[in-house]
C-alpha cells in the first residue's frame, strides 16, 4: 500500500487543495497521515476526516515584523522539525506533499533530511516565505498561474489548483432553502471573509445593511468567532461561523460573492462562475499577494476589485449593485476563461515521484 504525508495549514488556502485530493487518494488505496499544528484550523478540518491519521506538531511563524516570538518561534520550528521527523521514521511515506504554511517548513525539511521525496503547491502569483524556503528542498512545485512559474524557475510545473469536486454537486433550490427563500425570488449575496474572517468587510457590510437588504438576500460566512447577535433577526441577512456539508448548496444559490482574494477561494468561484467583489487584504497586513490575485483576476474580466482603505457602507453597496448590473457579461468571461482545475495534474505529479 502507497502512503503519503500531507502537510499545510494556518489558514483554509492551505488546507482545501488537501480536501480536494484526498478523495482521490482514498480511491487509490492510499495510506495517508497529515501533519499539521495542533492548534491550527488544519486540526479541526481535518482530524474528523475517516482514513486519515492526523499527527499534531509545534509550529512557529515566520514574521517580517518585529515581534517578541521571533525569538521563541525558531525554538518552536525546531521542535517542529524533531516531531516532524519522528512521525515520518514511523510512517515510512513514498512521498510528502506540501500546500504550504509555515507548518510545512519543519515536516519538508524533516522529510528532506530523510531522503523523502516532497511535491510542493503553490497557490497565488508569487511564492509565499514559507514555499521560499520548502521549495529549495522539493522535487517539483506545482503552481496555479503562469506567472508563479516564472519567479520560481526550472523545479515549477503549471498544474493549476485541486478545487474540491463536492462544490460542484450543489443544489440552487436545496441552497435557497437552507437560507430560508423557498418563496422568496431575491438574488443572493454569498460573503466569505475568509477561514479567520475579515473584521473590515463585516464591519461594512453590516453597517450597509439597510440598503443592500432591500434588494438582495445576504448569507454572511463571517468566520470563528466573527457572527454579531445584534444582527440575528434582521430580515435578509444571515450569519454562520463556517459553512460545511452545506456549502455546495449555498455556493450553488450564490447570484454574487463578497470575499476576500486568497487565491483558492477565487479559483473557486471562477470555476462556480459565480461574479465576484474582492476586497484583498492590503499590504501592510499581508505580503500583498491577494492584491497580486485581484489585478489578475480583474485583469481577465473575472471580477471586480473594491481596496479595503476604500470600504465604506455606500461605496460597498454601490459596488456590489454594479457588480450585480454587470453579473450576466461577467459569467460569459469566465465561461470563456475557464479555471485550470488542478486535481488530475497534481495527482499525476506526486505519482510521478513517489519512491518505489
Amino acid at each position: 500500500m502507497k502512503c503519503i504525508v500531507m502537510t499545510g495549514g494556518g489558514s483554509a488556502g492551505h488546507i482545501t487543495p488537501n480536501l480536494a485530493l484526498i478523495p482521490f487518494f482514498q480511491e487509490e488505496g492510499y495510506n495517508i497521515h497529515y501533519i499539521g499544528s495542533e492548534n491550527g484550523i488544519e486540526h479541526k478540518l481535518i482530524s474528523k476526516l475517516e482514513g486519515v491519521a492526523f499527527h499534531p506538531i509545534a509550529s512557529g511563524k515566520l514574521r517580517r515584523y518585529h515581534s517578541i516570538k521571533n525569538l521563541t518561534d525558531p525554538f518552536r520550528v525546531l521542535l517542529g522539525f524533531l516531531q516532524s521527523w519522528r512521525h515520518l521514521h514511523k510512517i515510512k511515506p513514498d512521498i510528502v506533499f506540501s500546500k504550504g504554511g509555515f507548518v510545512s517548513v519543519p515536516v519538508v525539511l524533516s522529510a528532506w533530511v530523510s531522503r523523502v521525496p516532497v511535491i510542493c503547491h503553490e497557490s497565488d502569483m508569487s511564492p509565499g516565505l514559507a514555499n521560499r524556503i520548502t521549495m529549495l528542498f522539493a522535487k517539483r512545485i506545482a503552481v496555479t498561474f503562469p506567472e508563479c512559474m516564472e519567479v520560481i524557475g526550472k523545479k515549477a510545473v503549471l498544474t493549476g489548483t485541486a478545487i474540491r469536486a463536492a462544490l460542484f454537486s450543489g443544489s440552487r433550490t436545496e441552497g435557497r432553502n437552507i437560507m430560508g427563500l423557498k418563496n422568496d425570488d431575491r438574488p443572493v449575496l454569498l460573503v466569505m471573509g475568509g477561514s479567520q474572517g475579515a473584521k473590515s468587510i463585516n464591519h461594512a457590510l453590516r453597517c450597509a445593511l439597510p440598503k443592500l437588504t432591500e434588494w438582495i438576500h445576504i448569507y454572511h460566512i463571517c468566520g470563528s468567532n466573527n457572527t454579531d447577535e445584534a444582527y440575528n433577526d434582521i430580515p435578509g441577512y444571515k450569519q454562520i461561523e463556517y459553512a460545511d456539508q452545506a456549502l455546495p448548496d449555498i455556493m450553488a444559490a450564490a447570484d454574487i460573492a463578497l470575499s476576500r482574494a486568497g487565491s483558492n477561494s477565487i479559483c473557486e468561484l471562477h470555476a462556480l462562475r459565480i461574479p465576484m467583489l474582492l476586497v484583498p487584504y492590503p499590504k501592510g497586513a499581508s505580503r500583498g499577494d491577494q492584491i497580486e490575485n485581484a489585478e489578475n483576476f480583474y485583469r481577465k474580466g473575472l471580477c471586480h476589485i473594491i481596496l479595503q482603505e476604500d470600504l465604506s457602507a455606500d461605496k460597498l453597496s454601490d459596488a456590489l449593485w454594479q457588480l450585480y448590473l454587470s453579473r450576466e457579461a461577467m459569467v460569459e468571461t469566465m465561461a470563456k476563461n475557464g479555471v485550470l482545475q488542478g486535481t488530475q495534474a497534481i495527482l499525476s505529479l506526486i505519482h510521478q515521484y513517489e519512491t518505489v
